[in-house]
This record gives structure tokens, sequence and C-alpha cells, in this order.
């Protein structure tokens, strides 16, 4: 349909290219009235429409009840102010206004409520007016985190996307962490200083996070903090920011705000797919670097150059790293699991009864013997969740091959591909021939080789096993020794030999004559000459 001013040109054209004609003709013609008609041949453009008040007009009577409710609410609790179906029920009972249909009052609260809250805050007339800012080089930075979905091991995992972006350059570090834990907050600080090469001079703006704060005390400002939070803060040197709670200190970091969103919009839809965090955040490592060339709304220099000048100024880090993980002591139970803040993660079975020392880190928990390291688990935060290791309990199912099919560190190996087809089909041909104890066994002989040879080596064993139709375990120690370049690949292998499931197959393969080279002893003829260098001669006898 043509719009009123075309309709007016074409009446309009009609009469100036045959004057005769009538403006019944016209209006005819284009089934508009002879008002309209006589209207367009007054005039080109055609007059405004009126705006109908007819529809407020019933409510001439109860617009004072009306304000008087709106006004009630601004000193009412937020959750329990006036909807405009509540006033539109009072109107009706208490009022007696059954004139006016929910609309009409509709129209009018949705035009009247900002205007009675404008007379009484005349401060809050320009709620969304923000000041543009000019940010010093190397001053400040803000932090948010941002919630994101990922596809974690199979399984649709909430997680959490830290973000810390410099307000001069724009230049940004994102990492993903499983929770948003004061680990994860201090780790992404110190993955954010290490890339950026430095510490802001000035500070770091953030919100009032569980993870820094624990207080918000009487004031805008003040804060009570951490310790672990304080201490961090002293390490690399730089002081913070608290915004404003709720939504106001929202704007007086909008940056991050922005940022968080864009990039999450930008690089993590589709939803990304990864079977642990840490794969996941080299790749956002990857995509930070190469965001270098984008320009900050539209400016004329890409991100990489304002950096680039902005790095020198920015504080230089401390000598030393701060150790951003919770050290904690718990007991092995006898279950061979330690419980870490309601979940559960299994520990190789000698240390059950034991205390042991644990580092709980932003993506994963670190169990350690000493100085070394006992056991790695990734980091969960489902309450009364576990990890099973099935190599933490292959001691204990020598001695219980019977808990071996219903064991969960079994369920877990097969989910996590692990524990291969060829690892059930050698249990199944061990069990075949020797019976579910023995042939039980034979398959955790096979299981400690990965102790000692690659999972490709041990996987090679257990195809030259099938292969041969042999269920031995000591079989798949050869070959699997063989594949990792220990013996020759035309070494024979005397298959007579091969009887007992039960022995131990490294020792074996390592005891066997062929599988070293003979000892070298040239080492001592030089002890032999250094000595005779050493040696006095003797007096000769007059």
């Amino acid at each position: 349909m043509s719009s009123r001013v075309e309709l007016f040109e074409q009446i309009r054209r009609d009469r100036r290219l045959n004057p005769q004609v009538s403006a019944r003709t016209l209006a005819k013609k284009y089934r508009v009235s002879r008002r309209t008609a006589g209207a367009a041949l007054a005039m080109a453009v055609p007059a405004p429409r009126s705006s109908r008040s007819d529809q407020e007009s019933v409510l001439d009577l109860a617009v004072g009840w009306i304000d008087e409710m709106l006004r009630s609410d601004l000193s009412a609790p937020r959750k329990q102010r006036h909807t405009i179906r509540r006033i539109f029920d009072r109107l009706v009972d208490e009022h007696h206004v059954d004139y006016a249909s929910y609309t009409t009052v509709r129209t009018y609260v949705n035009r009247r409520r900002p205007q009675i809250l404008a007379e009484a805050r005349p401060q809050s007339v320009f709620p969304q007016g923000m000041v543009p800012q000019i940010h010093e080089p190397g001053a400040e930075a803000q932090v948010d985190f941002a919630d994101v979905t990922v596809i974690l091991a199979g399984a649709e995992t909430v997680c959490h996307l830290f973000t810390l972006r410099l307000s001069h350059s724009g230049k940004a570090v994102h990492r993903i962490y499983a929770s948003e834990s004061q680990e994860a907050f201090m780790e992404g600080h110190v993955e954010a200083f290490a890339v950026l090469g430095g510490v802001p001079w000035r500070h770091i703006r953030y919100d009032n996070l569980s993870a820094a704060v624990k207080q918000v005390c009487f004031g805008q400002r003040r804060r009570l903090e951490t310790l672990r939070w304080t201490a961090f803060r002293s390490h690399y040197g730089f002081d913070a920011f608290y915004c404003l709670p709720g939504i106001d200190g929202a704007h007086e970091k909008g940056g991050v705000e922005h940022d968080g969103g864009r990039f999450r919009r930008n690089h993590l839809v589709p939803v990304p797919v990864t079977e642990t965090l840490g794969a996941l955040n080299e790749l956002l490592a990857d995509i930070d670097a190469a965001e270098d060339h984008r320009h900050v709304d539209a400016g004329p220099v890409p991100i990489g150059v304002v950096f680039a000048a902005e790095a020198p100024l920015l504080h230089a880090l401390p000598d030393d790293d701060f150790e951003c993980g919770v050290i904690l002591t718990p007991t092995v139970s006898r279950t061979s699991r330690i419980t870490v803040r309601q979940t559960h993660y299994s520990v190789p079975a000698r240390f059950i009864g034991r205390k042991v020392r644990v580092a709980l880190r932003g993506n994963d928990l670190v169990v350690f013997d000493g100085r070394r390291v006992a056991a790695r688990h990734p980091r969960l935060s489902t309450r009364g969740a576990y990890r099973d290791d099935l190599d933490h309990y292959l001691e204990i199912l020598q001695v219980k091959p019977g808990a071996m099919a219903g064991s969960s560190a079994l369920a877990q190996a097969r989910a996590a591909g692990t524990f291969t087809d060829a690892h059930q089909q050698f249990w199944d041909n061990a069990r075949s021939a020797h019976g579910d104890p023995a042939g039980t066994r034979a398959l955790i002989d096979v299981l400690l080789l990965h102790r000692h040879r690659p999972a490709d080596a041990v996987h090679a064993g257990l195809t030259a096993a099938l292969t041969l139709g042999v269920s031995n375990a000591e079989l798949v120690a050869i070959e699997a020794r063989k594949a990792a370049g220990g013996l020759r690949p035309d070494t024979p292998v005397d298959l007579s030999d091969l009887h007992l499931p039960e022995i131990d197959t490294t020792e074996a393969a390592d005891r066997r004559p062929d599988s070293r080279p003979p000892p070298s002893v040239h080492i001592y003829d030089q002890l032999l000459t250094h000595h005779l260098r050493d040696t006095p001669s003797p007096i000769p006898a007059p």
C-alpha cells in the first residue's frame, strides 16, 4: 500500500493532467472519501493525524489514585511495589473504576511512572548517562568473571571466563576456570601478568567478588579483604579499586563488562568442545594474541600497536612466583580417596591411612609425596563428585581381583578411553583360559606396564598377544619393550616359557640376558693408569 503522501501526489497529478475531473471521480478511483480527495487537491502534504486522548479521558477521575500508588512505591521495598495488574485490581476493588480497560491503565502507568520518579529524584533524570574517560598508559586495568558453557570431556559444563583488560590499550587476557574460587581468581592474574609482562602501576578495578572481599563495610568504598588476597596484592605490588555494589558499579568497569560478552559471542560460539580446560586455555591464548590486530571502537590504531607503547610503563614483575593454590593435608581413607571441599579424588593405595600434602589450584588438584607428584586430577566443582584413577587401585585389585568388574575406577577409565577394547579382549581371553581370578591378575600385570612403558607400546604388545592367541602378561611385556625400542624387533620369543600369568612381567623382561649390552671395562683401565702414574717410583738400591 502506498503512503498517504504518494496518494496525495497521484490525486493531484490526475487533476493536473485533466482539470475537468471532479473530486467525486478521484475519490471513487482511489477508493477514498471525497473529504480526503478534497484535502489532497488543497495541499500537497497531508495534515498530521491528531492524537486521540479518548482512551486516557476515562481515567480523568482515577489518575489521582494511580499517582498516589506510584508515589508510594518510591519508599516501598523493591520486590513489593505495584505492578500494573495490581494497580488495575485496586482501581476496580477499592475505587470501583470498572469502566477503564487494563490496556488503558497500562498505557498511563508506563508513561507516568518515569515522570513521578524524575519529580522525586531530580538527579536520576538521566539514569543512563555516562561521562567518557581518558586512561593513562599502564595505569589501570579491569577484572571480571563471566559464565560460559563448555562441552568438557563429553559433558555440558558451566565454567567461568576470567578477563583482565588494560583500560588504555584494550589489551585483554582471557582464561577459563572450573569455578570462581580464590585460586582461579589469583591464577588468572598470574597468567595475565605473565602475558602482559608487568602490573598496572595505579590500580585494578573489581566488583565485590568473594575471592577478594570478605565484607563490604559502612561507606561506599571501604572493604574488608581476605588475607590471602591482601598477601597476593602485596606480592605483585598493586592497589585494588572496588566498584559500587549493584548496577551502578558495573558502569565503573564497563570496558571489561563489554569485553567479556564480546569475547564469548565471537570466539565461544558454537559451544567449544574440549577434553581438558588446559587445552582450551591454550586455544584462548592464541586467540588473545591474534586480537592484537583488532581495533577498539573503530580506532585508527590496532590494539597491539597501542599496547607496545604501553607495556614499558607497567611495573616490573617480582622475581619469584606466588603460590596460588591452597595447601591442604587430608587423610587418605580406606577407599584410597581424599576429600577436598566435598569432592573426592583417588590417590595411590600405598597412602591409605596417611596424611598427604595437596595443592588445590584453579583447574587441577596435585597430590605430593615429598617433592614428587603422586597424583594429579582436574578440579571438581560439583558437591559429591569423584574422580578415580584405575592405576591407583591396582595393588588392591591384585589381592581382590573380584572387585575389578564393578569398580568406579574401571568405569571412568572406559569413559576416558584409557581402558581400550584391546584391554577388554585380553581380559576376556585371560579369564576364559585361566579363570576369573588368574585372568584378572594377568590383566592387572598388563595395566602395571603402563607405569613403565608408553601407552602405544603397551597397546602394540596387546595386539601381538591377541594375534598369537596368547593371554599371558609376560608376552605383552616383551612385545611392549620391543615396540618401545628396548629389544630388537626380530628377537625370537619362546612361547613355551609363557605359562604362568602371575609372573612379574616387568622384572622378568628386565632379567633377560639379551636385553642389554655387555658391560664395558675400559674405565677401569683409566683408573689403573692413574694409579700407576701417582705411585712413587722405588728408591734405587745403592
